[in-house]
């Protein structure tokens, strides 16, 4: 006697559904790193400028380089903010695939419950089963060797 579990196939579709959220919240967290890692180039970039304002500025420089330099610097600025609305949005849907992956490890942990349960009362029934047939052929041998 096989054990077959009728859900089989609604465990194996929430086993999926699982490690379907995973991989779409790795990705999430792949695009978080990939913004963030954007926003510290940023930095580094606003720094840069900054040092070679700095520099220019000890040195004779035209006045419209400087103000290039300082329309420059203010771009970044503008970038940089962009940068971090698109870090926080990242941010907001990486919680929002971990929920969902929350979600979809319940579902698959309460298929998965019941199918150990019905796994338990198959195990407690063919054992059941094996000690009755066991049971008979002691009967029987005990009956055999009373005549």
């Amino acid at each position: 006697m096989q054990f077959r579990y009728s859900f089989q196939q609604i465990v194996d579709l929430k086993n999926n559904e699982r490690t379907q959220a995973e991989w779409i919240l790795s990705e999430a967290m792949g695009q978080l790193r990939n913004e963030e890692t954007n926003l510290h180039g940023l930095f580094e970039q606003k720094e840069n400028l900054h040092e070679e304002m700095v520099t220019a500025s000890c040195h004779s420089v035209s006045i419209s380089k400087m103000l290039m330099m300082q329309t420059y610097m203010n771009h970044v600025d503008q970038q940089i903010a962009r940068k971090h609305q698109d870090v926080q949005q990242a941010k907001h849907i990486v919680l929002k695939k971990q929920e969902h992956l929350s979600e979809r490890m319940i579902d698959e942990k309460v298929w998965s419950k019941a199918r150990e349960k019905a796994f338990g009362q198959f195990q407690s029934f063919a054992a059941k089963k094996e000690q009755d047939a066991l049971d008979e052929m002691a009967t029987n041998r005990f009956k055999r060797l009373s005549y």
